[in-house]
């Protein structure tokens, strides 16, 4: 890691699970879609994308679980709590979510993904970009990817 002074940090629920980065995130994003809806367990979720070489857990991440193709997602083995996701069509990335950080005030969102799925009753005022679908070209320029 680039220094000793974390960019940010967080931990799951349990307190078990957690992670450095030594970079600030590259974006931060809400979710409407419906995978992250379920393993969030929330109506949207909102997630920092660090660099993957930028970011270390404590334990090391284990092996990932795939409900969708391209998508591996890992949660906290104690307490259930999602951990990381990485995107096979974002490499280089992995993606954490925001009420995670330690001081998760300090990311606020940049855009809307998938903001096609919103769940009709979530009503969020704010003239941030939405991505009808994925945001993918969005989050892969924010990534530094080609």
């Amino acid at each position: 890691m680039p220094s000793e002074t974390p960019a940010a940090a967080g931990r799951c629920y349990c307190g078990a699970s957690a992670f450095k980065a030594g970079l600030p995130p590259q974006t931060v994003a809400y979710c409407h879609c419906s995978d992250c809806r379920r393993w969030t367990g929330g109506p949207v979720g909102a997630f920092a994308a660090f660099a993957a070489d930028a970011l270390t857990f404590q334990p090391p991440l284990g092996p990932g679980f795939s409900a969708v193709p391209g998508v591996t997602r890992w949660s906290c083995p104690n307490c259930g709590s999602p951990l990381a996701a990485r995107f096979d069509y974002l490499p280089g990335q992995v993606y954490v979510p925001v009420g995670l950080l330690d001081d998760a005030g300090a990311f606020p969102p940049e855009l809307h993904c998938h903001s096609g799925s919103q769940l009709s009753w979530l009503h969020l005022s704010d003239d941030l970009p939405r991505e009808r679908e994925s945001g993918r070209a969005t989050l892969r320029n924010s990534g530094g990817q080609p």
